[in-house]
């Protein structure tokens, strides 16, 4: 019985693992490497939460131990994998110096930044339960990864829009926002499979296949602008 209650803290630990090998990874410019740990890494992160659940092993212990996985998993590893894809359109700015310059190359590290400062809010914030209050950072670690994997596969018309510079600081601004907005969003925790009640999540689903089945890696960042908008859609809904 003991042993059971350790399981969820077990698969938080594989997560941070995942996490810090990605850093590795993504410091040694194997993107498309640190990109797959980190789906590893989500999975593992929605593993814990399910085995918490089933096995009843909540614990103050294991919320916080889940947070810091998160915030290498879903803070740092973004962090690094957009520093490193900043430096394609920004390379020669920054050769050539100067102190906007050498501000602007660590821009992307705000990711890393508001991810702790919306880690740090869902553990105080009563309200996210069964919601979420902004952009959850697995989500937003995922558009972000989805990057590297886009521009691998050749997708030139995604690849010329991801890496146009302007594009890079509205994204990573906008990222920013999202992760502590005050926007109301569903989460997938299911009490059960009917239709009734979980139709929101069923549609989201469908509409994510198609996407996927669609555009591939591409479809990743379009799910989750789907999601907030979906998100806020029902919000203005309820509002009403």
């Amino acid at each position: 019985m003991r042993l059971k209650k350790h399981i969820p803290s077990f698969l938080t630990c594989l997560n941070l693992m995942c996490g810090c090998v990605a850093v590795v990874f993504a410091f040694n410019n194997n993107l498309a490497s640190a990109a797959y740990l980190v789906f590893v890494a989500a999975f593992f992160d929605l593993l814990d939460g399910v085995a918490a659940r089933m096995l009843h092993a909540y614990s103050d212990f294991g919320k916080q131990m889940d947070s810091l996985a998160d915030m290498v998993s879903f803070g740092l590893v973004p962090g690094v994998v957009m520093y490193k894809l900043f430096q394609l359109p920004f390379n020669q700015l920054i050769a050539d110096g100067g102190t906007l310059a050498v501000i602007l190359g660590f821009y992307p590290f705000l990711i890393t930044v508001f991810s702790a400062l919306r880690l740090a809010k869902f553990n105080i914030d009563v309200r996210q339960s069964d919601s979420f209050i902004g952009l959850a950072t697995p989500a937003n670690t995922l558009v972000v990864v989805s990057w590297p994997l886009i521009i691998q596969s050749g997708q030139e018309a995604f690849t010329s829009f991801v890496l146009n510079p302007y594009v890079m600081l509205a994204l990573i601004t906008l990222q920013c926002y999202l992760l502590v907005a005050e926007i109301p969003m569903f989460s997938f925790k299911m009490k059960n499979f009917k239709w009734q009640g979980n139709e929101t999540r069923y549609l989201f689903l469908l509409v994510s296949v198609i996407l996927l089945a669609t555009f591939f890696y591409a479809a990743i960042p379009l799910i989750i602008f789907f999601y907030v908008l979906l998100s806020i859609v029902l919000n203005k809904l309820k509002t009403q």
